[in-house]
């Protein structure tokens, strides 16, 4: 499997118990689609190698997985650290009224009052809320994706349309 046909689906934290179980951090936006996995793929010496799923225990943005070749725990440890994927086409589908953070990069920012801001360079996850981070006027804005402020995402048009509050841009460009 080629790494730019898919993307990153968490990567390996710790091994768990005794018997070749792992734990790792999922890194999507949605972890609850996951939860009948059979396979991933573990990146090892900059190749992808498939690992099929024996047990796979959803615990909120973390799982205790158990692959089907790994049987102790000398052998988990070896894939501490270890990158996962999983193929683009897996990727749920979703709601349209939401979307994936990487989607929205390079989509350009409209205030309702301000006009155009600038495109999206990335999207920061924390874990009160996301947070875009816009080009504006050569400065980095960081734009909350709360629902009163991200007003409709457009798709067709790589178009997000923000309601920012009095302020909030003179904070990043004064």
């Amino acid at each position: 499997m080629d790494i730019d046909a898919c993307y990153q689906f968490g990567h390996v934290i710790k091994t768990h118990g005794l018997k070749g179980e792992i734990k790792i951090l999922i890194d999507v936006d949605y972890p609850t689609e996951y939860g009948d996995l059979e396979s991933v793929y573990v990146e090892i010496n900059h190749k992808l190698v498939p690992f099929f799923i024996d047990k796979f225990n959803l615990q909120g943005d973390k799982a205790i997985i158990k692959f089907d070749e790994v049987e102790s725990i000398n052998e988990a440890s070896r894939l501490k650290s270890k990158r996962l994927f999983l193929p683009l086409a897996t990727l749920p589908t979703i709601a349209t009224e939401k979307y994936y953070a990487h989607k929205i990069i390079g989509y350009e920012v409209i205030d309702v009052e301000k006009g155009k801001l600038g495109k999206v360079l990335r999207v920061d996850s924390s874990p009160g809320q996301d947070v875009m981070v816009v080009e504006c006027k050569n400065k980095e804005i960081m734009i909350p994706m709360a629902e009163d402020l991200v007003k409709e995402a457009n798709h067709d048009k790589m178009e997000i349309n923000v309601n920012l509050p009095a302020g909030l841009l003179d904070i990043y460009l004064s």
